[in-house]
């Protein structure tokens, strides 16, 4: 287990985890990440010697423990420790310590698909535009002392207010669209896009990328167009364009580097950008039925 220290307390939960997989028959090996550690270099070396590796933590220390047991013969397990854990929900892993303890032990193993964006791989999803400009703010006024999620909602009102969009150029199964748009967002598989399960996805094994943009939609319109989304109302709004393939090609014309969203982590690529999905790539833990 590759436990990620700065997850929820999970630090002094060691004790009380190994506890729980011994009574649930295994021997759980606990490795703590440190700061700055890469999640998928730890990963590859311990699947060198254990048949399942679990990520303890949130939807970034998932992903990069997935990316790490790519190409391996390990399966993935997921302890979903993190603020949101939208890979565990989407997996229909329970989130109670227990039950996913139970789940892991149990050692039932499927296969899911996998994205990547210029060979970086995403579980869940990629995004340009105005959800890494906010990160950026954000992760900025926490350094001025701010908490994380004041910070967040004070980096959207100043980002919304100012955002003009982007320019793309995407290439998807022979065709080409050019648009201005507050965000790409290309989803590993469907993304519910209106009521309850929104933000969800029914299958994580579908072959397919989504890229959801909003091309009639100024940013400072994304607030209602999320009330709109969140009373199942988003697709009748007109807002979205979707587009789905195997693989795509974004280009961002007036600017050669881009902030990036991957699982939430914000890093800085070279346009274009080029998608592509991995169906069945990654071995991973999942519930019973």
């Amino acid at each position: 287990m590759l436990l990620n220290a700065a997850a929820g307390g999970a630090a002094q939960m060691t004790d009380r985890i190994a506890a729980r997989f011994l009574a649930a028959g295994c021997a759980a090996e606990i490795v703590t990440l440190q700061r700055g550690q890469d999640p998928a270099e730890a990963a590859r070396a311990a699947a060198v010697r254990a048949p399942i590796v679990v990520a303890a933590g949130g939807d970034g220390t998932a992903s990069g423990v997935a990316a790490g047991l790519l190409g391996t013969t390990a399966a993935l397990g997921v302890l979903p420790l993190g603020t949101l854990n939208h890979f565990a929900k989407d997996l229909r892993l329970p989130l109670d310590l227990d039950g996913a303890v139970a789940t892991i032990a149990a050692g039932r193993v499927g296969h899911v698909d996998v994205g990547s964006v210029n060979e970086r791989v995403f579980i869940n999803n990629s995004s340009i535009g105005i959800y890494p400009s906010i990160v950026e703010v954000r992760e900025q006024l926490r350094l001025q002392g701010h908490r994380k999620w004041p910070a967040m909602a004070l980096a959207m009102f100043r980002v919304l207010r100012r955002h003009r969009g982007i320019y793309v150029r995407i290439d998807a199964d022979g065709r080409r669209v050019e648009r201005r748009t507050p965000f790409v967002f290309v989803g590993n598989n469907e993304y519910e896009i209106d009521g309850i399960r929104l933000g969800g996805r029914a299958r994580l094994d579908g072959g397919r990328l989504y890229a959801y943009l909003a091309p009639r939609l100024r940013s400072r319109e994304m607030p209602m167009l999320l009330a709109r989304s969140l009373v199942g109302r988003g697709r009748q709004s007109g807002a979205f364009e979707i587009l789905s393939s195997a693989e795509l090609l974004v280009a961002v014309p007036n600017h050669r580097h881009v902030r990036v969203s991957l699982d939430g982590e914000i890093t800085r690529m070279t346009s274009p950008l080029h998608y592509r999905l991995r169906p069945g790539a990654l071995a991973v833990i999942l519930p019973p039925g």
